[in-house]
C-alpha cells in the first residue's frame, strides 16, 4: 500500500498537480481534467472544460505556479441574509449563459441573492484574474498611508532603480496606477504572441524579477500621461514597486491591510511569478463571500478598528475617472473601472467582477468562465444589463418604502 501511495504521489507530481488534501477535496472529474492541463500553454488558450476545472484550483497545479497563503480573520464579518431580491429576469437562465460559478448581490450589507453553478460552492476558491488589480491598488494606498510610498508623483525609478534607462524612467507611480505611462503594450488575449500572453514566461537574464526584465525592453509610444492603455504588465510592476517599498511580500501586506481588517472568512492564495513575486495584476484565489467582503470593506471606507487604512480622499480619486478610456460614461481610476454615475468595478477576464454602487449600497460579485473567451462581448453586455437590473430593483424598493 505504501509503495502504491508513493507511486501515485510521484505520478501526480509529474503531472503538475500537488497530491495534497486540497487536491483530494476536488471531485473526480475535476481531478481528471487537471491532469490534462497543457502546462506549456497559457491558460488563455485552454478549453472551456479545462478552465472550469482550473479556475477553482489554480493553486493546486504545481507546475503552473507557486503561491503564498493569506490567512483569514479570527472573527469573520457576518453576512446576514436579507429578503430575496425580486428581479425582472430569469436568474438561472442568466447564470447559464454567463457560465456562472458564483453570483452574489449584497444590499446594505445583507445578502439578497446568492447562487452557485458549475458544481462550485461557497467554500471553494475561484481565481480573480484582474480583479486582483483593485486589491493591489488598495495596497498602494495603504503604503502611502503608512509612509512607505511618499507620493504618487514620485518616479517609478525612485523605488525601482532597475528601470533607469528604460521607457519607464520618467513615469510616475500615479501614471502606473492609471495606466497612462505611454509605453507600448499588447493586451490581446487572443494573440499568443501578445505581451500579456508572453510576459510570464520571460526569462530574466540578470536575476531581476521577470516583469522588470520584460518591461525594460519595451519602447515608448506616447508621452507619459498623454494616453490610456490597459496593461497587466504595469500592474505587475506596481506590485514589484510595492514590495520594494514595504519590504514585505504582497500576500503578507494584503493579510495585514485588507484580509484581516475586512473580516475575511476563508484562507486565500496569491500566485507567484516564476521569479517568485506575487502576480499583482492577477491571480488571487478567494471564496465568493470574501470577494463580497472586500466590496463591503471598500464601501465602508476601508476601515480597521474605526480608522481607514488609506489616506484621506484616496477612495474618492481611486474610484472615479482619472483617465479617459474612450467609452462614453466610463473611465479608469486607480485600477478600478469607473462609471459616471459614481459606481465602479473590479473586473477580470472570463467574467470575474466586484461591482460597487455606494449610492445604493450595493456590492455584486460575479465568478464565471465565459465560453466566448476572455472578453466575451455578449457576456460583458449581459452582465452590464444585470447590474442595471439590480440597481433598478433596489430603486423600486426604495420608491415603495421597502
Amino acid at each position: 500500500m505504501k509503495r502504491y501511495q508513493k507511486w501515485l504521489a510521484g505520478t501526480l507530481a509529474a503531472l503538475g498537480v500537488l497530491a495534497t488534501a486540497g487536491w483530494w477535496s476536488l471531485d473526480k472529474e475535476t481531478r481528471g481534467l487537471l491532469k490534462t492541463m497543457p502546462t506549456n500553454r497559457d491558460l488563455l488558450f485552454w478549453s472551456v472544460p479545462q478552465r472550469d476545472a482550473a479556475f477553482r484550483a489554480l493553486d493546486r497545479i504545481s507546475l503552473l505556479a507557486k503561491w503564498r497563503v493569506i490567512e483569514p480573520a479570527a472573527t469573520p464579518r457576518p453576512l446576514p441574509l436579507g429578503p430575496p431580491l425580486s428581479l425582472p429576469m430569469d436568474v438561472d437562465a442568466y447564470m447559464s449563459t454567463q457560465r456562472s460559478a458564483a453570483l452574489l448581490v449584497l444590499h446594505k450589507g445583507q445578502l439578497r441573492l446568492e447562487r452557485y453553478g458549475l458544481d462550485f460552492d461557497a467554500t471553494g476558491r475561484w481565481t480573480s484574474f484582474s480583479v486582483a488589480k483593485s486589491f493591489t491598488s488598495t495596497l498602494v494606498g495603504a503604503a502611502v498611508r503608512d509612509g512607505y510610498i511618499r507620493s504618487l508623483d514620485d518616479k517609478v525609478t525612485d523605488y525601482l532603480p532597475q528601470m533607469k534607462g528604460s521607457a519607464y524612467e520618467q513615469v510616475s507611480v500615479r501614471q502606473l496606477l492609471t495606466m497612462t505611462s505611454g509605453v507600448r503594450w499588447n493586451e490581446d488575449y487572443n494573440d499568443p504572441q501578445s505581451d500579456v500572453a508572453r510576459f510570464n514566461n520571460h526569462k530574466s537574464e540578470d536575476g531581476s524579477p521577470a516583469i522588470v526584465s520584460y518591461l525594460r525592453q519595451l519602447p515608448r509610444q506616447a508621452s507619459a500621461g498623454e494616453r490610456w492603455l490597459y496593461s497587466t504588465g504595469e500592474t505587475n510592476l506596481v506590485g514589484i514597486l510595492l514590495g520594494q517599498a514595504t519590504g514585505k511580500p504582497l500576500a503578507q501586506y494584503l493579510q495585514e491591510k485588507i484580509w484581516i481588517p475586512a473580516g475575511m472568512e476563508h484562507q486565500a492564495t496569491w500566485l507567484l511569478s516564476k521569479t517568485g513575486q506575487e502576480i499583482s495584476g492577477c491571480c488571487i484565489q478567494a471564496s465568493p463571500r470574501d470577494y463580497a467582503r472586500f466590496g463591503l470593506f471598500i464601501l465602508d471606507g476601508a476601515r480597521n478598528q474605526g480608522q481607514s487604512v488609506l489616506p484621506e480622499g484616496w477612495l474618492d480619486k481611486a474610484t472615479t475617472r482619472q483617465a479617459d478610456i474612450g467609452q462614453p460614461g466610463r473611465g479608469y481610476g486607480y485600477q478600478w473601472w469607473t462609471y459616471d454615475d459614481g459606481s465602479y468595478t473590479a473586473r477580470g477576464i472570463f467574467g470575474q467582477g466586484i461591482f460597487i454602487d455606494a449610492k445604493r449600497q450595493l456590492v455584486i460579485v460575479t465568478n464565471s468562465n465565459w465560453a466566448g473567451g476572455a472578453r466575451d462581448p455578449r457576456a460583458t453586455e449581459a452582465r452590464e444589463a444585470f447590474y442595471k437590473a439590480v440597481q433598478q430593483a433596489v430603486d423600486q424598493e426604495a420608491a415603495k418604502g421597502q
